[in-house]
This record gives C-alpha cells, structure tokens and sequence, in this order.
C-alpha cells in the first residue's frame, strides 16, 4: 500500500529507486557528507527538487551536490546540466559539480569546496540576523 504522500508525488518512488542504486561515487560521497556538523539541518541524498532529483540537497543552506559520470562530458548531458542548474539557481541553490573520479581521487579536496560552500552560505544567511565569524 502506497502512503498518500507517495501517491501525490511521483517523484519520491524514483528517488527511493535512486537510492537503492546510488553509483559507487554516490556512496562515497555519501558515506562523508553525513558525518558532517552543518548548521540548519543536513544535506539529503536524492532528493526530490522542481521536475529534478538532485545527488545531494542541503535545504536549510539551499545547496545542492551534483556527481557527474562520463555522460555529463557529451553535450547532450551539458547541454541538460546547464538547464537544471539554471533551473535550480532561479529557485535560489548554489549547485556545486563534481565529476565521480574527484571523488575517489581527491575526497578530501571534494570535502573541503562542499565544506567551504557550507561556511560561505552561512555568513550569508545567518539565522540569527548577525553575521558569525
């Protein structure tokens, strides 16, 4: 039996297939994403956005993680990431892309932009209305 929340959006069931076959970059990736101690919530892998399901969303600090395999090299795949960035950025996310091989061939480089872009949106939009340093 589907939950009424999964009936009202088709999205979710693709996510959750997603998930279930996340690339080995995803999961390793993954595997550092959730251990970090981000303010406002923590990033969400596959989640549904727009027409879109993004790698990674961290709604609070509206960032999102794209990891792209050799497909995003052609130009069809450039030509369809320029047109969901955009999409994304008009909705206000910064999206941050990386391509599978940095992940298993500099993680902690990757870390550290996703961790830099985490500190930045914060300054920007500090919850309590003053900037923190």
């Amino acid at each position: 039996m589907m939950s009424s929340s999964t009936r009202r959006d088709p999205r979710i069931p693709n996510a959750r297939r997603l998930r279930r076959e996340a690339t080995p970059a995803e999961r390793r990736l993954w595997a550092q994403l959730r251990q970090l101690e981000l303010p406002e919530g923590h990033f969400r892998r596959q989640a549904p956005m727009g027409p879109y399901v993004a790698d990674f969303a961290h709604f609070g600090l509206k960032l999102v993680i794209e990891l792209d395999g050799d497909q995003h090299g052609l130009p069809v795949g450039q030509t369809r990431d320029a047109i969901r960035t955009t999409y994304l950025e008009a909705q206000g996310y910064r999206v941050l892309r990386f391509w599978n091989h940095e992940v298993f061939e500099n993680l902690d480089g990757v870390i550290e932009t996703i961790f830099h872009a985490t500190q930045s949106n914060n300054v920007a939009m500090p919850s309590t209305g003053a900037i923190s340093c």
